[in-house]
This record gives C-alpha cells, structure tokens and sequence, in this order.
C-alpha cells in the first residue's frame, strides 16, 4: 500500500510506503483525480520507482523536482520499449535519462542544433538499442510537439544501451569513440574508405568494440596469428600495431601482444572486400 505525497501529472505520482520510504509511481491514469495522503494499491501495468537511487546525475529525488514529468514518461515507455526487446533492464536509468531528454529538448525549444560526430558508428554498434530509442520518436512528437534528431536518438541509445548492460553512458560513448578513431587511423594508412553499412565495416567494428573490453579487463586471446600476419602481410601488421599502441596509450593500459595479429586479420579481411 502507498500514500501520495505529490501528484505530479495523470499518469506519475510521489507516494511513500508504510516505512515512509518515497517512490516514485508511473502508471496510465494513476494520478488523475487522487489527492495527497490518498492511499492506492499499484496496479497491474504501473511501474514504481525507488527515490533513494544515487545516480550519475545526482539523487533521484532531487532530479524528480525539476523534471518536467512527460520527460519522465517518455523515459518509462523508452525502458518498457526497451523490455519487450531485451528483456530485463535496469530501470534505475530513468532518471538519468530523463535528465538528458529534458536538457536535450530545452535546448530544441531554443534552436540549438544537437550534434553527435558518432551517430553513424551508434547505429551499428548498438544497432537493436538504437531501434528501441526511437520510439521516443513518435512520444516527444505526440507529447511535446518537438522533433528527435538522428543524433539525439543516437544519444538515448546509449542510455538504452547502460540499461541493459552494466555499462555507464560515458563508457558506451568512449566504446564508440575509440571505434571511430581506430577506423579512421585504418582507412588513413591504407587509403580505404570503409562503408559504415558494409558487412566488412560491421565485422571490424564489432572486433574493435571487443578488443576495447579485453584491454580494459585483461581478457586474454587464446588465438595468436602474430607470426603468420607479420610474415605474409608486413604492412597490414605494421597498421594493426599502430592502431593497437594508439588504443592502448588512449585507454592508458597494456595489452597482449596476440592482439596485433588478430587485428591485422581483420584488416586484411576488410581491404579485400573494400578494393
């Protein structure tokens, strides 16, 4: 059983328990008509949200008190979107994201142009979390009259991504980033320009994207094509090292050494679908 201490729209409340701990409640219709100290039972399709979370943009209450509340619904349908296609998430996010699609669309409302230089890298790289965030397409449409940009869906991706993984949005970010930047320093010292939407481009970026988790956890390669690569394609080995100590020094760790080789694979792979 619940006790409203604030109505903050029709469909979100702020109640407490009997242990007076705060919450927050979501719910089609759950606000409308209630009055303060009103007690309510949570119904089937409600989703309750605990006050007490710390998150990475400061205590969850104090998020709630400035947050318009339909950023707040538009951030539970993205995370009930985002269950239906992954199953179970953390749903602790919805602050944090609500706090970003706020400050996103404040600065929509004031014809700032969002910009995000890894949304093309985002789409493949989290492919099924991208397709989930725009749903917020239709919502911020339908609710605030506002249109979602490519790049902004790219950016609430990453949230959908740390929901689903135990994985912050800064470190999604840095994920994307580091792919991006060791693409490009290959499409340099070969020549090639890679198609985002190439079977090849997917391949390495998938590669890179892991080699970044194994550097950051000492995860080890139980393949080792050092001395084969280094033999018969000297100068793709030469590129690969280059792109290994690149990523190394960035993420300030060491790495094992079979890395080169495997990464050299890949980029003799993608040369020859790409020339």
């Amino acid at each position: 059983m619940y006790r409203i201490t604030k109505v903050l729209n029709h469909n979100s409340v702020i109640a407490v328990d009997d242990y007076a701990k705060e919450y927050l409640v979501m719910g089609k219709g759950i606000g409308f008509g209630k009055k303060i100290s009103e007690s309510f039972e949570v119904g089937e399709g409600s989703t309750v949200y605990s006050l007490q979370n710390t998150t990475d943009r400061g205590e969850a209450m104090d998020i709630v008190k400035h947050i318009d509340p339909m950023c707040l619904e538009i951030s539970d349908a993205i995370l009930s979107e985002s269950e239906k296609n992954f199953g179970s998430v953390d749903r602790k996010i919805l602050f944090s994201l609500a706090d970003h699609l706020q400050f996103a669309l404040q600065r929509m409302q004031q014809g700032e142009i969002i910009k995000n230089p890894l949304t093309s890298d985002i789409k493949v790289l989290f492919h099924m979390e991208y397709k989930t965030a725009m749903c917020a397409l239709e919502l911020v449409k339908e609710k605030m009259g506002l249109d979602l940009t490519d790049d902004e869906i790219g950016y609430l991706a990453l949230h959908v991504h740390s929901a689903i993984e135990d994985e912050k949005v800064s470190q999604a970010m840095q994920t994307a980033r580091m792919v991006r930047e060791c693409i490009s320093k290959i499409e340099n010292r070969t020549g090639l320009t890679i198609e985002v939407t190439s079977l090849g481009y997917n391949r390495l970026m998938n590669h890179i994207r892991y080699m970044v988790v194994r550097m950051t956890t000492g995860e080890k390669l139980k393949l080792d094509m050092n001395d084969y690569m280094q033999v018969k394609f000297p100068e793709t080995f030469a590129i690969a090292k280059e792109v290994c100590d690149a990523m190394a020094s960035s993420l300030k760790v060491s790495y094992q050494e079979a890395e080169i080789g495997y990464l050299a694979m890949h980029i003799e792979r993608v040369s020859d679908t790409e020339e």
